[in-house]
């Protein structure tokens, strides 16, 4: 095996990933605190092609020099917009009949693995701070919560961690009910 360069990978240029057609799936970034874990988001958004990110609270925004460092001109690909409070844009969200779910460790929550995608809707994923997480309010008020299974000795993953495992499942299960 050879390893490709990167003039070889065939990716979009920013202006075909603006045309491009986006997976229906909306990111809301709810507090985080870390610039290098936005830019991280914003990187694995441009891979799956996500539609938006909602940056909320105290979530950075660019331009920012340690997001840029992270998300290598993601930030210009990936359509974000920053909006003060979270409650607001996942209540305009489900106004657009966008399932709204929390990424978060909750009673009666559904474990990722056992979460069915239905090809027909837009799914917006709310992923929290890095100390507390998806904010109790914002948990309660999303239609479904769902968990990333842990079997090790760690009560959670970094927040950029959490968001490349669930965006990977959501568009590799999108692709499978795709298939004939």
């Amino acid at each position: 095996m050879r390893k490709l360069k990167n003039s070889e990978l065939d990716r979009l240029a920013i202006d075909e990933f603006k045309e491009a057609q986006k997976t229906p799936i909306i990111v809301v970034l709810d507090n985080i605190r870390s610039l290098n874990n936005i830019g991280s988001v914003f990187r694995t958004a441009d891979a799956f092609l996500i539609e938006k990110i909602y940056l909320c609270g105290i979530t950075a925004q660019p331009p920012h020099k340690d997001i840029h460092k992270t998300a290598l001109g993601a930030t210009d690909s990936v359509t974000w917009e920053y909006a003060e409070n979270t409650i607001d844009v996942l209540k305009k969200l489900k106004e657009q009949n966008i399932e709204t779910i929390a990424i978060e460790q909750a009673e009666n929550a559904t474990f990722l693995n056992e979460y069915h995608i239905d090809s027909t809707k837009k799914y917006a994923v709310v992923f929290g701070n890095e100390v507390k997480g998806v904010t109790q309010e914002v948990v309660t008020f999303c239609d479904t919560v769902i968990e990333i299974p842990q079997y090790g000795t760690k009560h959670s993953l970094n927040i950029s961690v959490s968001a490349g495992v669930v965006l990977w499942d959501f568009w590799s299960k999108l692709q499978l009910n795709k298939m004939p």
